[in-house]
């Protein structure tokens, strides 16, 4: 991507294994709302040119010298972050929040190519009966299941996720699989909301329909929701988040926002809320999220909408902004050009 909403095509050669290195032969990218943010020119860490691409299922090409642990053909998926390993957070195992950190697709070259040279340590290997398509969509994954580590009590918590989009339905499954006792999921799209209901949350609301606290009184009682989670990130949903959640409860921004929020921090602070973050992932996360995957806890193949060839990545872009009600996970085969 070269601007915003320019992409162009460069043939490079391929790379060729060096010590210590893996080859990959990329099969699958998965197009997220940060990528879209890109898109638009509006993602607040990433400049241009950049070759996007994070979310992303291969397959082992070649093994450099003294690489373990990995086979020539077998499934991966790869960890796009890049991280400094000195700072404090990195020596405190909080990698994710490295002072230094870069993400493939973002500040650092992606994965959009047939193939790509990776560092091991960044690579998770995949079950071989996950296919392709599931485990581009681990990482996504990834950030929901680190999002419910956000909250400790979540086993039995009353839980609220605001967007029912790709993250917000992975978050509902995720947050189930982690023992939340009811969740009530919002959106204004009554497609993305069907979904959401057919895997299993207990109240899927429309809220240009009803109003959100309304919403929450009728599906929690007066005790409303343990902790909030904000998958849609924009000055509404938070706003809404503050005003309506119940004194001295939890509200946990998974999504990017976009531009400086203008929210009621009086409110947050007279009802004494504590508002926490979540940031992308470890590996313990990948691991978990695999984990739900094969144990059947979390299904992946629902929220894909549409798949489209290497060679139409700027299509993949422009009919999600065309379908943006409707549209969940677009899928960018690298392995088909047309």
């Amino acid at each position: 991507m070269t601007e915003p909403r320019k992409i162009v095509f460069r043939t490079v050669e391929k790379p060729s294994v060096t010590p210590g290195k893996v080859l990959l032969r990329v099969h699958r990218i998965g197009v997220c709302g940060s990528d879209i943010h890109v898109y638009h020119g509006t993602h607040p860490f990433t400049s241009y040119p950049v070759t996007q691409g994070h979310e992303v299922s291969a397959e082992v090409a070649a093994l450099g010298e003294g690489v373990t642990g990995l086979s020539v053909g077998q499934k991966v998926t790869v960890e796009p972050q890049i991280v400094c390993g000195e700072c404090y957070p990195c020596r405190h195992g909080k990698y994710n929040l490295c002072e230094k950190l870069k993400v493939m697709g973002f500040q650092d070259t992606g994965l959009a190519s047939e193939y790509f040279l990776a560092d091991p340590a960044r690579i998770t290997p995949l079950p071989e009966n996950l296919s392709y398509d599931e485990g581009a969509m681990i990482e996504p994954l990834a950030v929901t299941v680190h999002a419910t580590r956000r909250f400790p009590e979540i086993e039995g918590a009353n839980v609220v996720i605001l967007g029912a989009g790709p993250i917000g339905i992975l978050l509902a499954q995720s947050c189930r699989a982690a023992g939340a006792k009811k969740i009530m999921i919002t959106d204004i799209s009554d497609l993305r909301l069907g979904i959401a209901r057919s895997l299993g949350v207990d109240a899927a609301v429309n809220t240009r329909n009803v109003p959100f606290e309304k919403a929450m009184l009728v599906t929690f009682g007066p005790d409303r929701a343990d902790v909030i989670y904000d998958c849609a990130g924009n000055d509404i949903s938070m706003g809404d988040a503050i005003a309506s959640a119940r004194k001295g409860s939890t509200i946990i921004l998974v999504a990017v926002f976009g531009k400086k929020a203008n929210v009621d921090l009086a409110v947050l602070n007279d009802h004494e809320l504590d508002l926490n973050t979540s940031m992308m992932y470890r590996h313990e996360d990948y691991v978990q999220a695999i984990e739900w995957v094969n144990e059947g806890k979390i299904q992946l193949k629902p929220l894909i909408s549409k798949h489209f060839p290497f060679s139409e990545y700027l299509a993949a872009y422009q009919y999600i902004d065309d379908n943006r009600e409707a549209v969940m996970k677009v899928i960018v085969d690298i392995d088909r050009w047309e």
